[in-house]
């Protein structure tokens, strides 16, 4: 039987009730419908439940999806979607700038070998609860966190007990790495790659769902993304795409599409922004937009080679509106991270905070994680992906923006560690267009271009 995850309707609908406490729209009727019907709750970890709704179990959960979108919210007018009103509610919005001057490809270099290095420590403890990972990480003598997780010297119970990813422990433990396996957190720095050098930093969200029917295959998208992506099929067209029967518009999947953004706009971070939200509109609104916009001017503010990372990431915060929940939960992050010295009391506590409401994919806890880990590590390059990564949640995502982050700031892949670049082995594997095979410095190059393009 074909479950295919993130569309059924069955499944779409505790997500959305979630949404809707968080958003404040008032759910509470048209969930006792839903439980009275017998529908369920979401799948907690999983994008499918294991079982096949009946006809009309499903056609009842597409009118409330419906319903759902039609409840008035009370957090809308200090959480908007257009660009126009989210400059206007930033007071701090940075002034665009008037010439950028661009760093030579070696930045770029590092900042591609950060994302896959954040992102491939991630892979194999990606949706594993926190104590699993810390239980793995400390029964291998890793803990605090400093290098790739192995099954080498796991007890097996352990390994029982907390299986790793499925999916990834054969291609992201340290004993099997064998170069860059595919991942969507790589994947979209390389569609934005191409976005760039067919339609300049002057694209419309049209042209990237026009590239994605192109370049992505379907099966490559998940959560919001392939929401979108089913949604533009069906004929429905930017920016409605983010919102038909999308219950995780405000996940993780357009900071995950952010990077190039932020990369080709050095020193220019609200053009950066400004990118980020034409790309992140197509499949998401409100916090998950602001996510995308938060990381975009983050890194062009690092592109610049002449701020840390502290200064990074108050640029980054000034592309939030200041009311947001984005916006309050970055603040925290920020201020555990410089008030705790283990960061272990920042984990907890941002946890403690976010869990019992969020799900582990939505972009506002785990912006947090990203901001803390960043701050916590002082901008180091291990430092922050190790961080990222022991944080829990959305591990591969988080590692490969700290990583992202740190390597830019690094400057050089000389700088990162070897036992991070090593066993990367200048290789990316993809379904994405042409780019199987690819190494960093040739994408370093590219990016390079597209940075300096007018």
């Amino acid at each position: 039987m074909l479950r295919l995850t993130w569309v059924q309707p069955e499944d779409l609908v505790g997500h959305e009730l979630r949404q809707a406490r968080q958003d404040g729209r008032e759910p509470s009727a048209i969930a006792a419908r839903w439980r009275a019907a017998g529908g369920e709750e979401a799948p907690e970890r999983a994008g499918a439940s294991a079982r096949r709704a009946s006809p009309y179990l499903r056609l009842l959960a597409e009118d409330l999806l419906d319903e759902l979108a039609d409840l008035p919210g009370t957090l809308s007018e200090r959480e908007p979607t257009s660009l126009a009103r989210i400059k206007a509610m930033c007071p701090d919005w940075p002034e665009a700038a008037a010439v950028r001057e661009v760093p030579g490809p070696r930045p770029f270099e590092a900042a591609w070998l950060g994302r896959a290095a954040g992102c491939l420590l991630g892979k194999p403890v990606e949706k594993l609860p926190l104590n699993g990972i810390r239980a793995l990480a400390r029964a291998a003598g890793n803990w605090p966190l400093n290098t790739w997780f192995t099954a080498r010297g796991v007890p097996g119970e352990l390994l029982a007990a907390h299986p790793w990813n499925r999916r990834s422990a054969a291609t992201s433990l340290a004993e099997n790495i064998d170069g860059m396996p595919e991942d969507d957190d790589l994947n979209y720095p390389l569609l934005n790659l191409l976005l760039l050098g067919r339609h300049g930093r002057h694209f419309t969200t049209t042209d990237v769902a026009s590239l994605w029917l192109d370049e992505l295959p379907a099966g490559r998208a998940f959560t919001a993304e392939r929401i979108a992506y089913r949604n533009l099929l069906t004929g429905i067209e930017p920016p409605r795409t983010a919102r038909h029967r999308n219950p995780f518009r405000e996940w993780i999947g357009a900071l995950i599409r952010a990077d190039m953004h932020g990369w080709t706009n050095p020193g220019d971070p609200a053009a950066a922004a400004e990118q980020a939200h034409r790309d992140a509109t197509l499949t998401h609104t409100a916090n998950g937009v602001y996510a995308a916009m938060f990381v975009a001017a983050t890194l062009a503010v690092a592109a610049t080679g002449t701020q840390d990372v502290h200064a990074c990431l108050r640029t980054g915060r000034t592309v939030v509106p200041p009311r947001s929940r984005l916006a309050a939960a970055v603040d925290h992050a920020v201020e555990l991270a410089r008030t705790h010295e283990d960061f272990d009391d920042v984990v907890d506590a941002l946890h403690a905070r976010h869990s019992p409401t969020h799900h582990w994919v939505h972009a506002v806890p785990n912006t947090a994680l990203i901001a803390a880990a960043l701050t916590h590590a002082d901008g180091d390059f291990t430092g922050s992906v190790c961080r990222a990564v022991s944080g829990g949640w959305d591990t591969d995502s988080n590692g490969a923006t700290a990583g992202s982050v740190a390597g830019l700031l690094a400057g050089s892949p000389a700088a990162l560690p070897d036992r991070w670049t090593t066993p990367l082995k200048n290789r990316l594997a993809t379904s994405v267009a042409d780019f199987d095979g690819t190494g960093f410095d040739t994408l370093a190059h590219l990016t390079h271009l597209e940075a300096t393009r007018p």
